[in-house]
């Protein structure tokens, strides 16, 4: 059976990547732990490792709701533990009278500071309170150089994993009907937008499907992607439940309150 034939073809290069560290696994005989995944990478690493075979796979992303998750890949022997994820649970300590900081201008200094996204995981928030997960490797740079979020004078303080906070998600659920699967028009038919202007938003790269930038309005929508609109929300498609009288699709959607 041809493995690639289940996936898009831009997520071919991923899992050559999850085929390589399975190798590794095979032939070294030893754990390989990955950097943070988004939820799609993790289910192609779940898809291409399988339950049955030599090598296992585990993820960890600090709490029980972490959407970004590094994975341990192990053979059938090992028997993981959390310290095997090397995980550091860090707080952002500013004078929360005075400024404000938020998910995106946190996202933004990370960035800014040179690091890969795959070397931190989720951003918490909690009314004044902000946390993020960095991997162990990146934590002793951190702790140096980020001393300021936008305005915002900072300092991070090492906290352990009890003291996560733990964000609950709520979903609305929805039924609707689009002339096709295009993403233009999935979109334009889940936010009540014309279709020229989610033409734009999606050429001006303010969207992602599956926790990646496209760019291009025709893509087509699958099953459980998930579409998240800057300024709009996220929302996922639950399934596609096939066509109406009149040959249009009708999907059931959930989406982000």
């Amino acid at each position: 059976m041809n493995l690639y034939q289940h996936f898009r073809k831009e997520e071919h290069a991923f899992i050559d990547q999850v085929l390589e560290w399975k190798d590794v696994v095979d032939i070294q005989y030893r754990p390989k732990l990955t950097d943070f995944l988004d939820p799609r990478e993790q289910e192609i690493v779940k898809q291409v490792i399988g339950h049955n075979g030599d090598v296992l796979v585990d993820f960890l992303g600090g709490n029980p709701t972490a959407e970004r998750k590094r994975a341990l890949l192990f053979p059938q022997y090992y028997q993981p533990t959390d310290d095997d994820f090397m995980l550091t649970y860090l707080e952002i300590h500013y004078p929360v009278k005075f400024v404000s900081i938020d998910h995106r201008k946190v996202l933004g200094t990370l960035m800014s500071l040179g690091l890969k996204r795959g070397k931190f995981g989720d951003i918490l928030t909690n009314e004044e309170l902000m946390q993020f997960i960095a991997a162990n490797e990146i934590a002793d740079y951190l702790m140096l150089n980020l001393q300021s979020i936008g305005k915002a004078t900072v300092s991070l303080r090492k906290i352990s994993k009890e003291d996560l906070i733990e964000e609950i998600e709520e979903w609305t659920e929805q039924v609707t009907t689009v002339s096709s699967l295009r993403l233009d028009v999935v979109l334009a038919a889940i936010y009540n937008l014309s279709r020229q202007k989610v033409q734009t938003i999606i050429q001006n790269g303010l969207v992602k499907v599956n926790w990646k930038i496209t760019d291009q309005s025709s893509f087509e929508c699958r099953e459980d992607d998930v579409l998240s609109v800057r300024g709009f929300g996220r929302s996922r498609i639950h399934m596609i439940e096939g066509k109406t009288k009149r040959d249009k699709w009708r999907i059931k959607i959930g989406r982000q309150i």
